[in-house]
């Protein structure tokens, strides 16, 4: 098997292991029973809350993961009907008082069982004894943290304290890491972390959870092996994307942050479903090591309740890693102070954003957008408020029209060629007839009848051919496993669930073996045209970032219709285009709704579905700040200082403190 590196990421963990006394490793889960009650509230409680709470002596470690592992034990059940079990349809429940977002526990078998959980929350399916000493649980860490500040005093890191849920996307040495799949690994712990899980866990932070995710971060709100997970402000609608796990524990308190991953929207999606932020960095910020399924859109970001934790987990997971190749373009880029120096801004004075009216327009898209756009266009008000100035084209304008007129074409070139074959005509051999050269030359004098006939929603959306089966089959072959060696072993020996109203996680896998080349020559020319465009169109106008709705369509019903593509904006509703570039965004609370739309299926065409509405609903809308690569610190100033004036984020209203809703806490029982 290959270690890559296992005994250097295996340093943190040991280091807890280390020292562990005897009685210390069998103390029970339920020892804050035994100790005085902690005052201490987790809920929507912050990093710096933590932190003085742990150096006042208000809590413990290892009473903070309790508090965290009661609100689990309460909230992380079952959500849905499963009739046929959980591989079968799905019925929705309203008002569940349960979301299933965490799949894995960091308890060993003896902990796991005093708390109750059930066989599938284990470490590891394929290490029944789980007792190996290198391999602490999460409650022995927090013990052994306890310890170390109890004699000298200091916190055991920037992250002391951070109880963290990580997708199941990513490797962790010490749990399974499955990407949401149910297939026969030999050894379902993969050999070493990646790489900012060991930087996570060498700041302090005690990982505590795999979150639920999508099956294979393919999109959806289901996995066959972790169930269907919902949305805790409407449990019978989608918590949004792939992520969605890790959206729903932030959310609902079951966590302090967690680590989420975004291909189109799997961070901002779950955030903004969730009423919380999330931050999709540049794309080159953070390795990408360890992660089933990478690619070139993929991106790691934390999602938190605040915009200063968001930013103080960005400061411990981003820099360069040279087992991620991109990230040596952040050499020299990073700022000489912390990212989370820059979320304690009030004002924006000096600050110029511009208005994505691109993404705005209600005359572009549907009933089902409107309300979202009008909440996010009151949000221009409290910005100019704040002293900045709003670069606005008008309702129906184009902020980068001008200059996309002049630069897409000849950036995109052969890509732009495709969309006008009337302007770029090819003979039957494909051959270009006439002079494609000299028409490209004129097109950057004087657009002409092109003018406006080409907007930043007209790019083509490019996947490269061969990408998902080279990255899946490189991880494969990197882990190690003796069982599951590639993605023809995932198809073949994998369990997938059947139900019709949820993408066909086998056909995806299916599909990706189809490809007999790699071939990535398009979407390397969109990347680089679509950087260059929108860098130079920010530049020539003076702005800082530019700012839209997150998603202009609340979350769907789960298992139901979605509202159709139109105009660009997808089916789902984020806007992905930008951030699948690279280029860094950030959500924040901006509101919620008070009715949408919704779609039920056609009996007589299932691809026309049926709208309805307006249905009463107060679903979480969010804004988006996006800006140019590496610009994290004026992103992090700007939705800082949104974040201070506005106050949208409000928890779930059905989950809140335990005891409550009749669950009893620990300290009661």
């Amino acid at each position: 098997m290959n270690s890559k590196h296992s005994v250097v990421r295996h340093v943190a963990a040991a280091v807890w292991a280390v020292g562990l006394a005897v009685g210390s490793v069998g103390l029970p889960a339920t020892a804050t029973a035994a100790q005085a009650a902690p005052t201490f509230d987790v809920m929507e409680t912050t990093i710096r809350d933590i932190q003085a709470a742990l150096l006042g002596g208000q809590v413990t470690t290892e009473q903070l993961v309790n508090l965290y592992l009661d609100r689990i034990k309460a909230y992380n059940g079952r959500c849905v009907e499963e009739p046929d079990g959980i591989l079968g349809r799905i019925v929705t429940i309203p008002n569940a008082g349960q979301i299933n977002a965490l799949a894995t526990l960091n308890l060993r078998p003896a902990a796991r069982f005093r708390w109750g959980f059930d066989d599938r929350k284990a470490r590891s399916m394929t290490d029944a004894t789980d007792n190996d000493p290198a391999m602490p649980d999460a409650l022995e860490i927090a013990r052994q943290q306890d310890a170390a500040l109890a004699a000298t005093g200091k916190l055991a890191g920037p992250l002391h304290g951070v109880v963290m849920a990580i997708k199941d996307q990513y490797d962790t040495f010490d749990m399974r890491t499955t990407s949401g799949g149910d297939a026969p690994w030999a050894n379902d712990r993969p050999p070493d972390d990646a790489t900012f899980i060991a930087r996570l866990r060498e700041a302090g932070a005690i990982i505590l959870a795999k979150a639920n995710l999508a099956e294979y971060a393919s999109g959806g709100a289901r996995s066959a092996f972790g169930g269907t997970f919902c949305n805790p402000y409407d449990t019978e609608r989608s918590p949004n994307a792939s992520s969605s796990g890790s959206g729903t524990a932030v959310a609902a308190n079951l966590v302090t942050c967690a680590i989420a991953e975004e291909t189109s929207s799997s961070v901002r999606g779950p955030a903004v479903a969730n009423n919380a932020v999330g931050i999709a960095p540049t794309q080159e910020l953070v390795s990408r090591d360890g992660m089933i399924g990478a690619g070139i859109n993929t991106r790691v970001g934390p999602i938190c309740r605040t915009v200063e934790d968001t930013a103080r987990i960005l400061d411990v997971i981003a820099g360069y890693d040279p087992k991620d190749e991109m990230t040596a373009f952040n050499v020299g880029q990073r700022p000489d102070d912390p990212y989370a120096s820059y979320t304690h801004a009030k004002r924006l004075d000096g600050v110029r954003i511009g208005v994505l009216r691109e993404y705005m327009s209600k005359k572009l898209f549907a009933q089902a957008d409107a309300e979202t756009i009008d909440t996010v266009e009151k949000q221009l008000d409290v910005l100019r408020g704040l002293g900045a100035t709003i670069v606005d084209p008008g309702p129906d304008g184009g902020l980068f029209q001008g200059c996309m007129d002049k630069y897409a074409p000849y950036l995109a070139n052969v890509l732009f060629a495709r969309k006008f074959p009337e302007k770029f005509p090819l003979d039957a051999d494909g051959k270009p007839q006439g002079d494609h050269v000299a028409t490209f030359v004129d097109l950057y004098f004087e657009p002409g009848d092109m003018a406006g006939k080409f907007t930043l929603r007209d790019f083509e959306r490019i996947r490269g051919e061969g990408e998902g089966k080279y990255y899946m089959n490189r991880y494969l072959r990197e882990r190690g496993d003796a069982n599951i060696t590639s993605n023809a072993d995932i198809i073949s020996k994998g369990t997938y669930y059947d139900d019709d109203r949820f993408p066909d996680r086998k056909a995806t896998r299916e599909q990706a073996e189809q490809a007999m080349q790699y071939d990535m020559s398009d979407r390397m020319l969109l990347r680089y045209a679509v950087r260059q465009v929108v860098t130079q169109c920010m530049q020539l106008q003076n702005l800082d970032a530019v700012t839209y709705p997150t998603s202009t369509l609340p979350v769907p019903k789960l298992g139901a219709p979605t509202e159709p593509a139109i105009n660009g904006r997808d089916r789902g509703g984020v806007w992905t285009f930008l951030g699948q570039q690279g280029f860094p965004a950030i959500t924040v609370p901006a509101g919620f709704t008070t009715m949408v739309y919704d779609r039920v299926a056609n009996p007589d065409d299932k691809d026309a579905p049926i709208l309805v509405g307006p249905i009463p609903a107060r679903l979480p809308i969010g804004i988006d700040f996006l800006g140019r690569p590496f610009s994290e610190p004026m992103l992090f100033r700007i939705a800082a200082a949104y974040e201070a004036a506005t106050h949208h984020r409000m928890s779930p209203p059905g989950f809140g403190p335990v005891g409550q809703n009749g669950a009893m806490p620990i300290s009661a029982r």
